[in-house]
């Protein structure tokens, strides 16, 4: 049935499938797909305004903001003008406005930047070069070697043989070893004939569009007949074509369909805990609000029965007052406006503004710069700047986040002799540096420049001609599945499918044992400059269970050899008796070597006499072809051959960290933050790893594997572990919460166990573990453990661990990875981070903060964060008080006043007061404040802790803050009441209202200038600048506000006629602030003396400390690494199964490839 004839019947049914047709845009236009255009803007020309103030009013404050100036236009209540409002209210808006249009324009840029890249499509029976945005489904495509996948593509042919097709996938996975793709034979067979590719029809059915980067399924309809298509046949957009000329495809999913769109998902807006926090806050000050202005409603509603009533004559009802009940609901909104500065407009500009700051100091920081890849931090962001200073759990990825995915041969045992290691005259051994003299190896003309090595001995000995050490090499040139590509003579390319056998076959080729090429049958091995041709007899493949692989071939002498290599822990059973003194001596080394963190492996050999090969060999065959249980019948006949196998040595390969890698984390777990590793490699390496990063501990007291296959299994090895952990857990509290499922947010506290535990789980297992009430036992153990591995996840699997913890946990996330299969743990925690500069950029455009090496992310949280939170805390805590002193004076003064609502300041006092007045002397605290400087920073992490538990800002910080707001403004207005209480002027006159509300507001900047100044800790120019200079301004401006000349141009506008220079010659104005700033400052500086003393945080006395040594600076921080001795390194294979069969089938081979009787040498 063709697709034309199926697609009725699939929908009917209910299938979601995706029908295309190769050439053929007409009918593939009726399913409506997407074109090629990726958009990641939110914003057009047309619209952004109306979008952009859509969104804006969304948030609460703004809408509050946008009442409140509707109810000042209206007379009767209006007791502010409309311009105390829709000043401010503007230029937070337009500040807002002007910030995401610059976002957005950068997002708008590199959307063009990719939507124009070009490719070359096949249109009217010719190549073409059209732009990716205008590529559709059905559409023919030609990639060349070293370019991006366009779209999604079904490979139909290539330049390779068998139309195999090799790719990097570093910006899906972060890895950069070559994978390989073939394409079905019926169109390899077109190969680049433009004719037969344009008349090529072939009907498509495949699933719908979805986030698995490691599946697809689909079927092929050409010719009536069926095809079955596979994830091998796939080229996935974000892949890069490798050493391949040219390959065709038919695209199948385009722009936000491909899979690497559909993992990216929709980025939600992520707020910070304080954005949480101070949004609960302004509705406590709402209610609070509300009650004072009924209670001052109350008030009015008695003094106008009481007295008003009877002196209309003086102060007469307007005519729409006809009752003092009326009267005191017009007199709530007129306080309900005067008082709306208790929650300022400015707050959000000026929070806006300092993330915006704090970020620009992440995107200039030097020491955050990768001068090799030229590339600077960068905050993708200006929302989560404090939240750096918070986070308690780090979820890392591994291959190309923790380590560089590049494998270095760096040491070997021979025959019991160690290689590797340099030693001095004095026979002392020095540590390898770049000063390091490099062996050199110029006796051999096929050597790779890049490789390095050190110990000279080694090379003597391969040039001596040692038996054992070109045996040594020998099987390592054999042993292996990569394959060689020499398009230039003697310039060979090798494409492993692992890294590490590409570095074994490379160290190999260096020493003199150059592995050249090979068929089906055969393998070509330079030995020291002499040709050599290996009959390949069986590959023995590796797989997960076996740990190792062979290989039998026959030389050039005839004789049949097997070399195996593997993990140590699997071949030392399969030696032969005789091997055990030499056995011994090996292992002592391969102790040495995981003691440094080295990927180890054993190597050994075994001849075969011909007739026991020829009788293995037909058990061999009968195996491979067996329909019943084929799987463990072959892995018999591999254990009848692998056996009494005689020891050459063991190799150590360096799985090369990213610098500084093992300090960071060691920083970071002082900083009491917890480090999991999410990955999808395999569970040995990934172990390995967190050794070598010392995720996992030397003195570690127990290290937990989780590997049920059912559920029932996990739940037992999960309470097995807790019960080691902690004995009696099962019966506490805490336990029984478990079995219950309460509707309410339930949070698990943190525990202690009685040691130190790392816990190992794989993807499978975690699929159990992640059902019902497992995920909270899961979660309860992972808690408590000082590391955690996660292996062979996938993608979603990632997200749901992250999200796992924050749903349980009151705690800030932070996700760091550099591939797409990245993306939904990095959009899934509090703070995204991807690792940039590499060739995967998918994390990086994903992420919130972007850099090039993981150790800058020790300086990104305890210098940039903590600095950011403390910043914002002290932000936060200061604008509070200086509103709630600055509002809460009307309060006293309306007992004074009939409770009329009447204002106490100057109409153009309120609009400034925020505005101007106050706001660059908190914009310096909170853009260049500091405790101490990052150099103490990062030598006491401690200093990180008060921010996990949000010490600095909290609501109980907030209640002290507000009641110091209410001292403060019952000072502010007795004290300036007091001094001018039946006081007259020098010329006999009374001190009016207009003196009296330029007293209040002169001792107000005063106490909150002399506040701020008590609060900073880091004095420079710019802090004295904006402190006293504003407090200046303050006094300069007085005079042009309150001119002869602007009062009388502008009447109604300006009333305060003269009372500036009247009043500043008052004493009474400059007893105020005297008095004032004293009553005000005294408690302050005394909780600040008692407060280290009585309610010390932790981190006061690491501050004290500081301050005594302040005298010298820190010596840099010298971390001494240690790794275990008793564990070992099991096996450094990263390979997939199944390759060995791949090759001696012969579908890697060129057609034209000479045979075995073609050579001449």
């Amino acid at each position: 049935m063709s697709i034309f004839e199926s697609k009725n019947e699939e929908r009917r049914n209910g299938k979601q499938e995706r029908y295309l047709q190769a050439n053929n845009k007409e009918f593939n236009t009726l399913f409506g797909y997407p074109n090629n255009t990726i958009k990641t803007s939110k914003y057009s020309v047309f619209n952004f305004l109306p979008m952009n103030l859509f969104e804006q009013f969304q948030r609460l404050a703004n809408a509050y903001f946008l009442i409140l100036l509707i109810l000042q236009l209206i007379p009767q209540i209006s007791s502010l003008p409309w311009h105390t409002t829709v000043i401010p209210l503007m230029v937070m808006l337009s500040i807002t406005a002007v910030k995401d249009a610059i976002d957005d324009l950068k997002r708008h840029q590199n959307d063009n930047q990719v939507n124009n890249r070009s490719v070359l499509v096949l249109m009217n029976g010719r190549m073409e070069e059209n732009k990716w945005m205008n590529i559709q489904v059905g559409d023919i495509i030609k990639l060349e070697n070293n370019q991006h996948v366009t779209a999604d593509v079904l490979l139909l042919s290539s330049s390779e043989p068998y139309s195999m097709t090799y790719i990097e996938t570093a910006e899906l996975d972060g890895e950069t070893n070559l994978k390989v793709k073939q394409a079905i034979s019926v169109t390899s067979e077109m190969e680049d004939n433009l004719q037969l590719l344009s008349a090529f029809d072939g009907e498509v059915r495949c699933e719908s569009p979805n986030n698995k980067l490691g599946t697809f399924s689909g079927i092929l309809t050409y010719r009536g007949n069926n095809y079955i298509l596979d994830h091998d046949k796939l080229l996935l957009r974000g892949c890069i074509i490798r050493n391949t000329d040219w390959c065709y495809g038919l695209v199948i999913y385009t722009g936000p369909d491909t899979k690497l769109m559909q993992n990216c998902g929709k980025s939600s807006f992520k707020r910070t805990h304080i954005d949480r926090l101070m949004n609960v806050l302004v509705l406590w000050i709402f209610l609070f609000l509300g009650g004072m202005c009924f209670i001052l409603a109350i008030g009015h509603g008695i003094w106008e029965n009481k007295k008003g009533y009877y002196f209309q004559n003086f102060l007469p009802w307007k005519e729409y007052v006809s009752s003092s009940f009326v009267s005191a609901c017009f007199i709530f909104w007129s306080y309900f406006i005067i008082l709306n500065t208790m929650v300022p407009i400015s707050l959000y500009v000026s929070v806006e503004i300092i993330r915006l700051g704090n970020s620009c100091y992440i995107n200039w920081d030097q020491k955050m710069y990768y001068a090799p890849k030229n590339t600077p931090a960068q905050a993708r962001t200006t929302t989560l700047n404090e939240e750096l200073g918070q986070v308690k759990y780090v979820f890392s990825d591994k291959t190309g986040t923790l380590t560089q995915n590049i494998m270095i041969f760096n040491k070997c045992s021979i025959n019991g002799t160690l290689y590797g290691d340099v030693y001095d005259q004095n026979g002392k051994r020095v540590e390898i540096s770049e000063k390091t003299e490099k062996v050199s190896f110029s006796y051999n003309e096929l050597a790779d420049p890049k490789f390095s090595f050190y110990d000279k001995t080694l090379v003597e000995a391969v040039k001596k001609g040692d038996h054992w050490v070109h045996l040594f090499f020998l099987s390592l040139s054999l042993c292996h599945t990569v394959m060689s590509e020499e398009k230039v003579k003697g310039n060979l390319v090798y494409q492993a499918q692992s890294p590490d056998e590409g570095a074994l076959v490379t160290a190999a080729r260096n020493f003199g044992f150059v592995f050249r090429c090979r068929t089906s049958e055969i393998i070509v091995v330079v030995e020291m400059g002499k040709t050599k041709v290996y009959q390949l007899l069986a590959i023995l493949d590796f797989s997960n269970v076996r740990k190792r692989m062979s290989v039998i071939v026959r030389t050039p002498e005839d004789r049949v050899m097997l070399f195996c290599k593997g993990a140590d822990t699997i071949l030392c059973q399969l030696l032969h008796p005789s091997c055990r003194s030499l056995r011994d001596v090996t292992l002592e080394h391969l102790d040495d070597f995981a003691s440094e963190g080295l990927r180890t492996l054993m190597v050994a050999y075994r001849e075969l006499d011909n007739s026991f090969f020829h009788a293995w060999s037909k058990k061999h065959s009968e195996a491979c072809l067996s329909l019943e249980n084929r799987e463990n019948k072959i892995s018999s006949v591999y254990e009848e051959i692998e056996k009494d196998l005689m020891l050459i040595g063991a190799t150590a390969i360096e799985d090369k960290l990213q610098d500084g890698v093992p300090e960071t984390i060691i920083t970071l777990n002082k900083a009491k933050i917890k480090m999991w590793v999410l990955t999808g490699d395999k569970q040995e390496t990934a172990v390995n790893i967190a050794f070598a990063c010392n995720i996992f501990e030397d003195a570690v007291d127990g290290l937990f594997i989780v590997e049920g296959n059912d559920g029932e299994t996990v739940r037992e090895e999960l309470r097995s572990v807790m019960d080691k952990m902690k004995p009696k857990s099962l019966l506490d509290p805490i336990s029984s919460c478990f079995t219950t499922k309460s509707k309410m947010p339930f949070r698990i506290p943190e525990e202690v166990p009685n040691g130190n535990y790392g816990l190992i789980i794989n993807g499978y297992s975690l699929a159990y573990a992640l059902e019902g009430n497992l995920e909270l036992e899961l979660l309860r153990i992972a808690c408590m453990c000082k590391g955690v591995i996660f292996c062979r996840m996938t993608p979603l699997q990632k997200a749901q661990v992250v999200e796992l913890v924050k749903r349980y946990k009151n705690v800030v996330t932070l996700a760091i990875g550099d591939g797409a299969n990245d993306v939904s743990m990095i959009k899934a925690a509090n703070i995204g981070v991807g690792i940039s500069g590499q060739e995967g950029m998918q994390a990086m455009l994903s992420s919130d903060f972007a850099f090039s090496q993981f150790h800058y992310l020790r300086r990104l949280l305890l210098v940039h964060g903590r600095w950011s939170y403390n910043r914002m805390c002290k932000f936060l805590n200061y604008f509070f008080y200086k509103n709630f002193a600055f509002t809460l004076v009307h309060f006293w003064y309306s007992f004074y006043n009939g409770f009329s609502a009447q204002a106490v300041y100057d109409t153009w006092f309120i609009t400034f007061y925020n505005l101007v007045y106050t706001s660059l002397p908190v914009l310096g605290l909170s853009l260049f404040d500091q405790d101490v400087n990052e150099t103490w920073s990062l030598h006491f992490p401690e200093l990180y802790e008060p921010g996990q538990h949000n010490l600095y800002f909290n609501k109980k910080e907030f209640v002290k803050c507000f009641m110091h707001g209410i001292y403060s403004s019952f000072v502010l207005f007795f004290v300036p009441m007091g001094t001018v209480f039946n006081s007259v002027c020098s010329d006999g006159k009374e001190i009016d209202y207009q003196s009296f509300s330029l007293i209040v507001q002169t001792s107000l900047l005063c106490v909150v200038t002399m506040q701020i100044a008590l609060k900073t800790t880091y004095w420079t120019v710019i802090s004295h600048f904006f402190i006293w200079g504003s407090l200046g301004f303050y006094f300069c401006i007085l005079f042009f506000l309150y001119s002869d000349h602007l009062c009388l141009i502008f009447p109604n506008v300006f009333q305060f006629l003269g009372v500036g220079k009247n009043t500043l010659k008052l004493p009474q104005l400059w007893l105020s602030v005297a008095l004032s700033v004293v009553l005000c400052v005294l408690p302050a500086v005394g909780y600040q003396f008692l407060k280290p003393l009585f309610w010390p945080f932790s981190v006061d006395k690491v501050i004290d400390r500081i301050h005594r040594m302040k005298q010298s600076l820190p010596p840099p921080v010298q971390i001494k690494l240690k790794h275990s001795s008793s564990r070992r390194s099991a096996y450094a294979f990263s390979h997939k199964q199944g390759f060995g069969p791949l090759i001696t089938s012969g579908k890697f081979m060129k057609s034209k490839f000479p045979k075995k009787d073609s050579y001449a040498f």
